[in-house]
């Protein structure tokens, strides 16, 4: 199986506002950026999509490495309570329904599809990748609100 690292990373103007996304793949040294956004969004939206984008750009199963700074988006799967919410029916521990439940559902069918970990790491702070994702979503954000 291909070793791909993925970087990710959301931001968002207001939130919910106009929000930007950004992925960066790497596999044998080479890198793959992949950028998009939206007009009316919400941050967890734009973190939740930057995985789920970079998921889907890979063509065959691999074990991918994902970096995030967002412990909305990593930690429903670090600590195991994805499996509590679809075994209760996309509910969360108080019985209320999960917010963003199709990103959350896409998310798992490509979490199936290749063999992936999930690696949180500190957001604006040494890790050079995530801080060029940041950038990169924080483009995007400039761009539709060029518009």
């Amino acid at each position: 199986m291909k070793k791909v690292i993925l970087y990710t990373d959301g931001a968002c103007s207001g939130n919910p506002g106009v929000g930007g996304w950004a992925s960066i793949l790497i596999y044998n040294g080479v890198e793959k950026i992949l950028t998009g956004g939206d007009t009316e969004t919400t941050n967890n939206k734009m973190e939740l999509l930057s995985i789920i984008k970079g998921l889907e750009a890979l063509k065959e199963r691999c074990e991918v490495t994902v970096y995030s700074d967002s412990q909305y988006a990593v930690s429903p799967f670090i600590d195991g309570y994805i499996v509590s919410w679809i075994l209760s029916g996309w509910r969360l521990a108080d019985k209320k329904p999960v917010k963003n439940v199709e990103l959350w559902k896409r998310l798992v069918e490509l979490t199936n599809a290749h063999k992936v970990e999930f690696v949180k790491v500190k957001g604006h702070a040494d890790n050079e990748n995530n801080n060029r994702c940041d950038k990169l979503a924080r483009a995007e954000i400039k761009k539709l609100q060029s518009l």
